[in-house]
């Protein structure tokens, strides 16, 4: 790929290449003491602002991934960007081990708040600001310790669940990620697998320590989980994904013979069948002994001192000071603006009787609507979605200066975590662009999804959504490592759902009125998470409540509600990012328009709410005042 982080051992090969090229005539003892006199002149020299501050930044980069060695590399991070080698490890999440965790962060964050930066540079305040921001995100809300940190979502309650966390994210991150590309590759694959026994345990001993304080997931959220874990031991270990993947790996390697590559997967079955599989047998059974003790309650607001991580959770993954109770009015409102416009369509289509939900229901029962359910219709699906992509990306050049150099790639959820997970969901390329992004679609029931809604997902997870966002964000190089990551939800979010409406300004459902309406339908997805997440987790509403809402309101298959409803559950305050987010940035980019007018260009527009990496909304509205500031100069 054309962007690569370069590594601290590249930087000193390119600076020893060029000692070595100004020193070579130079031959005499006497001639050398000058150069050494000034290494050590330089050594005592006192690091300046910038370097202070870069160095703060390096240290909480290290102090996150060496605690999430499986995360390094899906980043793709050498072993200097962590600070230790990681391949062959796997991660800790015991008690201690994540207060130490959330203590070095917090300590970090304070560090790089306080520091008493003198520069003036816009980049600089950003960088301090945002850092100090990022790693408190990361170390999560002081009154918690439960649940464990997640590098994209923070602080996230529950470490076993239905839908993420490491029990299903590691393997996933091992079969998707790690790279083999030599016979150390391989055997760094096999020493991970051969300590999932230590891994497994620290898990469970979090998820116990939680328990002991009546932090304990609803039973829906471990019912769920449990679906996972029986399914994810139940083929043969030599038929296990995660051999399977690995032997596909290895079976491509040129620089091993035929004998070493049997001999590789013969130890990764091995380790499957007496490491894996107990300790996923050891995991499933302290969960099926929990769903005693379980909540029948769906929301957070159940668990001790729920209120107050809600609302936290509201500001970290809402980006809002609104209270819950102002979200779900909120909801409420936008529910009802955006059935007004899919009834105005509906009925110049011929649909006229019947709730918006009961006709779009009725709707998604039309086979012009379908792909076959099989693997030929799932084909046909990707495909149709590749062709999307490659539309939006010729029609997207005028309103879009800047272009990110990391691909994208459509890929179906593997078959045993299809039930938990999202409609869709988009996963980072590494660095240097080994791996592409990947834009995940869940495709266990086709009803999920119709043609008419399928454009719109595109648009989301690819482009202009999340890849483009996240991909742009990763090309910022001169930024310290973590904002290039920075997972602001209500930013990442919102402007995925933003990029939905500016593919609409953008012509893609021209003539395609059904198309529109997906694109309403999913907008309204949205403005009902609103009120969904805020009813089960502060109004306390009940799952099935949640359930028959979502479905009236939306229309959409109940299989996809009921993952969604679910996800919810397990994720507190995260759906509230999407239409939280792109409000605010529809309001910036009104209030650009309205002040600038004929000098307002949204290809400028769009390059300054991407280009400065995923921040929090305050910091999005200060630059986007400063841009207009200097556009009324010219």
């Amino acid at each position: 790929m054309k962007v690569k982080l370069i590594s601290t051992a590249i930087i000193l090969a390119l600076v020893l290449a060029a000692c070595d090229n100004s020193v070579q005539k130079i031959t005499t003892t006497d001639s050398v003491k000058p150069s050494v006199q000034a290494q050590v002149d330089n050594k005592n020299k006192p690091l300046s602002e910038k370097e202070q501050l870069d160095a703060l930044y390096k240290e909480a980069t290290k102090t996150l991934f060496k605690q999430r060695a499986f995360s390094a590399t899906t980043y793709g991070l050498s072993p200097e960007d962590v600070g230790v080698y990681y391949a062959d490890k796997v991660e800790n999440f015991a008690p201690k081990s994540e207060v130490d965790l959330r203590d070095e962060l917090r300590a970090l964050s304070l560090k790089i708040k306080n520091f008493p930066l003198t520069s003036t540079a816009q980049i600089d305040k950003d960088n301090q600001q945002v850092m100090a921001s990022i790693v408190r995100y990361y170390a999560g809300n002081s009154n918690f310790n439960i649940g464990y940190i997640d590098t994209w979502m923070g602080l996230s309650p529950f470490i076993v669940n239905q839908i993420n966390g490491p029990l299903i994210g590691i393997p996933r991150n091992l079969q998707n990620d790690h790279q083999i590309n030599n016979e150390k590759d391989a055997q760094d694959y096999i020493a991970r697998l051969a300590q999932f026994d230590q891994l497994i345990t620290s898990i469970e001993d979090k998820f116990l320590a939680d328990a002991k304080q009546n932090w304990i997931p609803p039973k829906i959220t471990l019912k769920g989980a449990l679906r996972y874990l029986t399914g994810f031991i139940s083929a043969e270990p030599k038929n296990h994904s995660l051999v399977l993947t690995f032997s596909e790996k290895v079976n491509k390697l040129d620089n091993i013979t035929k004998d070493q590559k049997q001999q590789l997967i013969a130890q990764a079955i091995d380790k499957v069948a007496t490491v894996v599989y107990p300790a996923y047998q050891s995991i499933t059974q302290t969960t099926e002994k929990m769903l005693v003790n379980a909540r029948d309650e769906s929301g957070i607001w159940a668990q001790p001192n729920g209120g107050v991580y809600y609302q936290d959770a509201i500001k970290m993954l809402g980006d809002s000071d609104l209270t819950a109770s102002e979200i779900h009015q909120l909801g409420l409102s936008e529910v009802k603006r955006i059935g007004d416009e899919m009834h105005t369509i509906l009925v110049e289509e011929g649909y006229k009787e019947g709730s918006v939900g009961n006709r779009m229901i009725a709707l998604n029962e039309e086979s012009r609507f379908l792909y076959a359910d099989s693997d030929e219709g799932r084909a046909q699906a990707i495909s149709d979605i590749n062709g999307y992509i490659k539309d939006i990306t010729i029609k997207m050049a005028p309103v879009f200066k800047t272009t990110p150099t990391y691909k994208v790639e459509v890929r179906a959820y593997p078959v045993e975590i299809q039930d938990g997970s999202p409609g869709g969901e988009y996963t980072s390329p590494s660095v240097d662009g080994s791996k592409p992004g990947v834009y995940w679609i869940n495709l266990r029931d086709m009803k999920a999804n119709p043609k008419f809604a399928l454009k719109t997902l595109t648009y989301h997870e690819a482009n202009p959504g999340h890849h483009w966002q996240i991909a742009l964000n990763m090309d910022q190089a001169q930024l310290p490592f973590l904002r290039r990551i920075a997972p602001y939800n209500a930013y990442a979010e919102g402007w995925a759902l933003y990029s939905e409406q500016v593919a609409q300004e953008l012509g893609m459902y021209e003539n395609d009125p059904f198309g529109n309406l997906g694109r309403l339908q999913a907008e309204m997805y949205r403005a009902v998470r609103l009120v969904v997440d805020t009813g089960m987790h502060d109004k306390h509403w009940t799952r099935e409540q949640a359930i028959t809402y979502m479905v009236e309101q939306t229309g959409s298959a109940e299989s996809d509600v009921i993952a969604e409803i679910e996800r919810y559950m397990a994720w507190p305050g995260q759906a509230l990012g999407y239409k939280l987010g792109m409000i605010k940035i529809l309001s910036l980019r009104e209030h650009a328009q309205k002040i600038l007018a004929d000098k307002f260009d949204l290809s400028a527009f769009h390059d300054v709410v991407l280009l400065g990496g995923a921040v929090p909304m305050s910091v999005l509205e200060h630059n986007i005042n400063q841009w207009i500031a200097e556009q009324n100069k010219l």
